[in-house]
C-alpha cells in the first residue's frame, strides 16, 4: 500500500514539477511584480542612472561573515559617494551583531534566506517578497545594490528587485559557468548588470561597482567598528585567564567555517598550539562558533595551559576585540579570518578548497598557505571558485598543509611583526604572478 501511494504521489507531482519552477523564475517574478508594484505605487520615478540623483539606497548582502567582512569597504565608499543619502543594508542573521555599529548605513535590516524543506526555491522567493513587502516598500529606494559577484545563493536579486527600486544594479549571471547555470535569467532582475569575468579579490569586485555606479574609490582598506563595551569585555577576559599586559597572545581559529573540506585536521592545530605555549612562551586564544565548541574543548584537553577558549562564549564584535589583542591569528578559510584582518590582525591563513586570488585575507600583514593542487578551486587556473564535493576520500588539499611549514611562518611573522609583511606565499608554495595574486595591498589596488 505504501508503494502504491508513493507512486501516486510522484505521479502527481510529475506534471507539477515544471509549473513549479516556472512560478519560481525570475522571469515569473517580473511577470507579477511589475504591475503590482505599480498598482501599489511602490516603483517611484526616478530621473535616471545617475548617483546624485540618489536620496535612499538599499545593499542587499545577506552572505556569510566573511562576504560581509570584505563589504566593509564598499560601504565606507558608498558613503563617501553618497553623503546625505538614506543607506539601508540588508543582511543574514549571522552578520548583524557584526555590522550594528557601521557608520556608513543608516539602518541594518536583518533578511534570512534561509528555508527547509519542500518548493525551497518557491519560498525563499516568497519570503524575499514578503521582507520587501514589510520593509522595504514604505522607504522608496530610488537605488538597489547587490555587489555580490558569483552565485547568489540567498535570493538577494529578488530582494533588490521587489524593494520597488527603479534603479537595480548587480554583477551579470553570465561572470562564471556555474552562476549562469544556477541564476538563470537573474539579470532581468536587474536594471543595469556588470558582465566582469576578470580574476581578482572580492574587496575589489565589490568596489567596482561604485566605480560602475559612476563613483570614485579612494580606499580599499575593510574595516570593523567596535564599542567600548567589547573592548572592556576583551580586557577582561584576558586579565581572568591571567593574562598580563604585553604578554605574547595569538589567535586561532580551527573552525571549518561550515565546510569540512575547508578544515586543516585538529591534531594539527593541536600540535602548533602546544608549540605555541610551550616553545614560544604564548598564550593562545581559541576562537569560533557555539557549533564547532567540541574542537575548542578537544585542543584545550590536550594542551592544557596557556590556553585561552573563548569558542562559542562570544559575540562577533567580542571576538573581534580579542583579536585586536593579538600578535597573530592563524586559521582556515573563515569568516573569523577576514575579522581579524579587517581588525587590523596580521594573519596565517590555510587554504584549500577556495581561491586564495579572492578569497585571502586582505591586507599587506598576511600570510596565505596554499598546496596549490592541480584539482585546487582556483579561477586562473579554469576551475570553478570553490570545491561543493571532493575527489579524495580526505581534502588533500588541506592534509598537504604541514605542520613544520605552518611553524616557519608563525616564527616568520612573528620576527617581523614589528614591520609588515606583505601577502605572500610560503616558500614551500609554487609562486604567484603580479597579476594573479591578491590584489591586497592599496599600491594594487585599482584606482
Amino acid at each position: 500500500m505504501a508503494n502504491i501511494l508513493r507512486d501516486l504521489k510522484g505521479f502527481i507531482q510529475s506534471p507539477l514539477r515544471p509549473v513549479l519552477s516556472t512560478l519560481a523564475s525570475p522571469r515569473a517574478a517580473r511577470l507579477i511584480g511589475e504591475p503590482l508594484l505599480n498598482i501599489m505605487g511602490v516603483r517611484p520615478r526616478f530621473g535616471g542612472a545617475d548617483l546624485s540623483r540618489v536620496k535612499r539606497a538599499l545593499v542587499v548582502r545577506p552572505d556569510g561573515i566573511g562576504d560581509v567582512v570584505m563589504t566593509t569597504p564598499f560601504l565606507r565608499e558608498l558613503r563617501r559617494n553618497l553623503p546625505h543619502a538614506w543607506i539601508a543594508l540588508a543582511v543574514g542573521p549571522p552578520a548583524y551583531n557584526l555590522v550594528k555599529p557601521c557608520p556608513y548605513v543608516d539602518e541594518v535590516l536583518v533578511y534570512n534566506p534561509n528555508v527547509r524543506g519542500r518548493l525551497r526555491r518557491l519560498r525563499r522567493h516568497w519570503r524575499a517578497f514578503c521582507f520587501a513587502r514589510k520593509h522595504l516598500w514604505r522607504r522608496h529606494f530610488d537605488l538597489a545594490i547587490v555587489p555580490r559577484w558569483d552565485t547568489d545563493n540567498y535570493s538577494a536579486a529578488f530582494v533588490a528587485y521587489f524593494s520597488g527600486a527603479p534603479w537595480r544594479v548587480g554583477y551579470s549571471e553570465n561572470v562564471t559557468e556555474r552562476k549562469k547555470l544556477t541564476n538563470t535569467d537573474y539579470d532581468c532582475l536587474f536594471t543595469h548588470t556588470i558582465n566582469s569575468n576578470t580574476l581578482k579579490h572580492e574587496v575589489q569586485h565589490n568596489l567596482h561597482v561604485i566605480r560602475f555606479l559612476g563613483g570614485r574609490v579612494e580606499q580599499d582598506r575593510p574595516e570593523l567598528w567596535l564599542r567600548r563595551n567589547e573592548e572592556v569585555y576583551a580586557e577582561a577576559i584576558l586579565a581572568d585567564c591571567g593574562v598580563k599586559p604585553g604578554a605574547l597572545v595569538i589567535a586561532v581559529g580551527p573552525s571549518p567555517g561550515g565546510s569540512r573540506l575547508k578544515a586543516w585536521p585538529v591534531e594539527n592545530f593541536i600540535e602548533v598550539v602546544r608549540w605555541l605555549t610551550r616553545d614560544m612562551g604564548a598564550h593562545v586564544l581559541l576562537t569560533g562558533a557555539a557549533e564547532e565548541c567540541d574542537i575548542g574543548a578537544e585542543i584545550e584537553q590536550a594542551v592544557g595551559s596557556g590556553v585561552v577558549n573563548t569558542m562559542g562564549r562570544t559575540t562577533l564584535r567580542q571576538a573581534a576585540a580579542l583579536m585586536r589583542r593579538c600578535a597573530l591569528y592563524i586559521g582556515n578559510d573563515t569568516g573569523a579570518t577576514h575579522m581579524a584582518a579587517a581588525i587590523g590582525t596580521p594573519t596565517v591563513a590555510l587554504f584549500g578548497p577556495s581561491c586564495p586570488h579572492r578569497f585571502a585575507p586582505f591586507g599587506e600583514a598576511h600570510t596565505v598557505v596554499w598546496s596549490n593542487p592541480d584539482c585546487g578551486p582556483c579561477l586562473l587556473h579554469g576551475h570553478a571558485d570553490s570545491c561543493l564535493e571532493c575527489p579524495s576520500a580526505r581534502p588533500r588539499c588541506m592534509l598537504e598543509i604541514s605542520v613544520d611549514r605552518v611553524k616557519q611562518i608563525i616564527r616568520r611573522s612573528l620576527e617581523t611583526r614589528e614591520g609588515c609583511l606583505p601577502v605572500q606565499r610560503d616558500a614551500g608554495n609554487p609562486p604567484l604572478t603580479r597579476e594573479s595574486l591578491v590584489r591586497a595591498s592599496s599600491g594594487m589596488a585599482e584606482q
